[in-house]
């Protein structure tokens, strides 16, 4: 991991947050319905967050190596822009969406759990990994949350990064006055 001003060099220039979604924005547990279907349970304040992240005018995207109708139904209640799913090679899927979203790596942050997302992780200006990610995930990352996936890794990624740019206090703000971002 990285020390606080290195940290904060990266996280300056971001303009793109990609985020694995299994262990990320979810707890990493899948639960599979009779209906063919699967369920997963996200955070509420890593949606805030995601909100929070648009408002100051980043992007974000999610890339996952399952396809599930309800990572598509809350990618699309949070405004995230750029999904790819069900991507056997991620790296191509990440390649995809820089290329879609006109960044370049100097660009992104990537938060990442497992063995799959380590590609993306090494190829990111901001290489992110939760507090239970694999070892060799974590060892690869630039910083480690200290919360778990699915219960706010996400939103403490986001503070990170706007902090760091300086638009944390002015989006906070407008909630302590009263009104919303």
């Amino acid at each position: 991991m990285e020390d606080l001003a290195s940290l904060e060099r990266r996280a300056s220039r971001i303009k793109l947050l990609l985020m694995d979604c299994d262990g990320v924005l979810t707890d990493g547990r899948v639960w599979l319905l009779e209906n063919g279907e699967e369920q997963k349970s996200f955070n509420t304040r890593d949606g805030l967050g995601i909100h929070l992240l648009h408002r100051a005018g980043l992007k974000s995207g999610i890339i996952s190596g399952r396809k599930s109708n309800g990572v598509s139904r809350r990618a699309g209640e949070l405004g995230i822009e750029f999904v790819k799913q069900g991507d056997a090679d991620k790296t191509v899927a990440f390649e995809d969406l820089l290329r879609l979203a006109r960044v370049d790596e100097t660009e992104v942050a990537f938060i990442g759990d497992d063995l799959t997302d380590i590609p993306l992780l090494q190829r990111s200006e901001l290489a992110v990994a939760v507090a239970d990610a694999a070892a060799e995930a974590r060892a690869v990352a630039h910083y480690v949350t200290r919360a778990e996936g699915g219960s706010g890794a996400v939103r403490e990624t986001i503070e990170l990064i706007l902090k760091a740019q300086g638009r944390w206090s002015d989006l906070v703000d407008a909630y302590l006055n009263g009104g919303r971002p």
